[in-house]
């Protein structure tokens, strides 16, 4: 069941959804050679709740950390460890909070300094296919309006592998809603976009194969190729016009180009 939302509900969860984007800041400014993600999960998890709210991933559906952070070959659901990052990783942070009785649901690639030009393009494009998903977030269209702008702008016109097992989804009251929103597929089909609609957009794009398998740990999914996965998400809301964004990365990306460890030039 696809839940519409009023306007006080979705400015409820364009809070979540900021401070999510404030807690991915955090994390861009901190983040350097050395850290395990175990520490890098423990340090997101304090600000969540030091900004009056909870880790949404925490303890849901059995997941023991705040944050799912997902290095090189991982695609998503990466579990925090003692493995240190290092010079030339890449590193997908995906972070949930409940506030207000709402979720918010974001994530963004970060590439340290010696990261290969082949991989900084792959999350390029992988961004970029993201806008390209929201644009056509507007009322009228259909969810298969937004999978195949992104499927288009990376599958198609680069060669890259689109990940089927997973989507994105609705959210609100509950983390994962209707309607599942898939980064392939074909134009005018799946669910009819109407306002008040939320959702969570998140191209997830392998530079090799489409295919993936969990790893020993039951929850990080991995390419089958071992090549890098870039994953960024956004949280909209559809209008008529122009889909409202919830969540935000211009405070994330100027985190991320002060902090000399990491390589913002991208983008």
């Amino acid at each position: 069941m696809i839940i519409i939302k009023n306007s006080a509900e979705v400015e409820l969860m364009r809070e979540s959804a900021l401070l999510v984007s404030a807690t991915l800041t955090e994390v861009a400014s901190f983040l350097q050679p050395g850290m395990t993600t175990l520490e890098v999960d423990r340090r997101a998890e304090e600000y969540i709740r030091d900004h009056g709210a909870t880790p949404a991933f925490k303890n849901l559906y059995g997941f023991p950390f705040a944050c799912c952070i997902s290095v090189n070959d991982a695609v998503v659901h990466g579990f925090p460890s003692k493995h240190e990052l290092r010079e030339g990783d890449i590193i997908s942070v995906d972070v949930g909070v409940l506030k207000n009785g709402f979720y918010g649901d974001s994530a963004y690639t970060f590439a340290f300094a010696g990261t290969g030009p082949d991989v900084l393009t792959l999350m390029r494009i992988t961004k970029e296919s993201l806008y390209k998903g929201i644009e056509k977030a507007v009322a009228g269209n259909r969810v298969g309006d937004i999978s195949n702008a992104i499927f288009e702008h990376t599958e198609k016109a680069q060669g890259y592998g689109v990940v089927r097992d997973l989507v994105g989804h609705g959210l609100g009251r509950k983390l994962h809603e209707d309607p599942q929103v898939p980064n392939f597929g074909r134009k005018g089909t799946g669910a009819k976009l109407r306002e008040g609609m939320t959702l969570a957009i998140e191209p997830m794009i392998n530079m090799g194969t489409k295919d993936v398998f969990h790893d020993t740990d039951g929850w990080t999914v991995r390419t089958r190729d071992g090549k890098p996965s870039a994953h960024y998400e956004h949280n909209v809301c559809i209008r008529k016009q122009k889909a409202d964004l919830l969540s935000s990365f211009e405070e994330t990306e100027k985190a991320e180009k002060a902090n000399p460890y990491l390589d913002g030039t991208y983008c």
